[in-house]
C-alpha cells in the first residue's frame, strides 16, 4: 500500500512539475512574443471577418518600425470611445508612417501627393473624410502612424480620431488561425507604384 502511495505521489508531483513548465512557457509566450486576438465588427472587411482569430507577433516592432500596408492591433485611442477599463483593442491597416502627409479626398487616401492605390478593399467602398481629415491635411510626427480599416465605410480609425503613437501598437498581425478553412499568414499590402 505504501509502495503504491509513492507511486500516486511520485505521478501527482511529475504533473504539478509539467502543469508548472507549461504555464510558464505561455506566460512567456503571450507576454513578449505573440499573442491571440479576436476579430471584432465589420470594420476589416473584406480582408479580415468578424470572429476571425488571428495571432499578433509582439516582438517586430521591438526590431524595427510598423511599416506601412501591414496589418496591426493597437490599443485604441481615447477618442474612440471605448468604455474605459475594458481592453479594448483595435484591429486596422498602417496607412501612413511617421513623416507623411494624409489628406482624405476624392473618394480616396493621399499620401504625400499621391493617390494611395489599395488594390485589397473594393473599388465602390466610400472613403470618406472623418472629424480628423476633414477639409485638411494631417501631418505625421516621428512616432505618429494613420491607421485605417479596409472597409472604409464602416471604421472608426485615424480618419475620426486621428494618428496612433507606436506605443500604443501591441503588434503585427502575421496569421489567421481560425475559423480553420482560413489559416493563412497575413502578407502586407504593397503598394509599387507609389511607395
Amino acid at each position: 500500500m505504501a509502495k503504491l502511495l509513492s507511486k500516486i505521489a511520485a505521478g501527482f508531483l511529475d504533473l504539478i512539475e509539467t502543469v508548472a513548465i507549461s504555464l510558464s512557457i505561455f506566460l512567456v509566450v503571450y507576454l513578449f512574443l505573440m499573442q491571440p486576438h479576436q476579430v471584432n465588427g465589420q470594420s476589416m472587411i473584406p480582408n479580415f471577418q468578424n470572429g476571425e482569430h488571428v495571432m499578433t507577433d509582439k516582438i517586430s516592432y521591438k526590431l524595427r518600425e510598423p511599416a506601412r500596408g501591414e496589418v496591426v492591433v493597437f490599443h485604441a485611442p481615447p477618442a474612440a470611445g471605448c468604455i474605459e477599463g475594458t481592453g479594448c483593442d483595435f484591429i486596422k491597416r498602417v496607412i501612413a508612417i511617421p513623416g507623411d502627409q494624409v489628406a482624405v479626398k476624392d473618394n480616396a487616401i493621399w499620401i504625400n501627393g499621391d493617390k494611395l492605390p489599395e488594390a485589397y478593399i473594393p473599388v465602390d467602398f466610400e472613403i470618406s473624410p472623418g472629424r480628423a481629415t476633414l477639409d485638411e491635411e494631417i501631418y505625421l510626427g516621428p512616432d505618429e502612424y494613420f491607421v485605417s480599416g479596409d472597409n472604409r465605410p464602416h471604421s472608426s480609425d485615424s480618419r475620426s480620431w486621428g494618428a496612433i503613437k507606436k506605443d500604443e501598437i501591441v503588434g503585427r498581425v502575421f496569421m489567421r488561425y481560425w475559423p480553420i478553412k482560413e489559416i493563412s499568414l497575413i502578407k502586407k499590402a504593397e503598394y509599387p507604384s507609389v511607395f
